[in-house]
């Protein structure tokens, strides 16, 4: 008995609780995904999934959020079908996150879309603009565990990502890219 089946057989019940969890205030579904961030078991899964489902710009169907997944700005995520995003990872959607459907996000991973200017020299890095990038994962992805991608990216559909790599650039479709920075070293046949 596999997730998808287990979504697929509790769909309408699953879209029942979502519409009442909707009536509640949204400082308070935030707050509770807080609370249950780190708590294991399925129940905590499906209640992370309701509360994802209720807070971002659009969730699709049987997405699976590990304990210790961290969210910022989830206003400006979109998460699409048959996704899981495993422990310890960090997603921050200031500047828009849309992840397709089938990725697979592996523990340890971050996904950015906002990064600092640095240009002005008067003014502390710290303290200077933010650069909102929309960041895209296309369909059918492997991001390996520890990577990390880079505001303004697009990984097209097919992509495999290896484990501690760091994508800094767009990724073609069907790539397997590995490195610090990432650097493509084969296609997907």
């Amino acid at each position: 008995m596999n997730g998808r089946w287990l979504f697929e057989k509790y769909s309408h019940l699953i879209e029942i609780i979502v519409t009442v969890e909707r009536l509640f205030p949204k400082k308070i579904r935030e707050i509770q995904l807080k609370r249950i961030r780190n708590k294991d078991g399925k129940i905590a899964m499906l209640r992370r999934f309701i509360l994802l489902k209720t807070l971002a710009k659009k969730i699709g169907d049987n997405v699976a959020i590990f304990p210790g997944v961290y969210f910022e700005n989830i206003d400006n995520l979109i998460i699409g079908s048959n996704v899981s995003i495993h422990q310890m990872c960090y997603i921050d959607a200031e500047g828009g996150i849309e992840i397709g459907d089938n990725v697979s996000i592996a523990h340890r991973s971050t996904v950015l879309s906002s990064n600092h200017s640095y240009e002005d020299t008067t003014i502390p890095i710290k303290y200077q603009k933010m650069i909102l990038e929309k960041t895209v994962l296309d369909n059918d992805i492997w991001i390996g565990c520890g990577c990390t991608v880079l505001a303004g990216v697009r990984i097209g559909m097919g992509c495999v990502v290896g484990a501690n790599s760091t994508v800094t650039h767009n990724l073609e479709a069907n790539s397997i890219a590995v490195g610090s920075p990432a650097k493509i070293v084969r296609k997907r046949t």
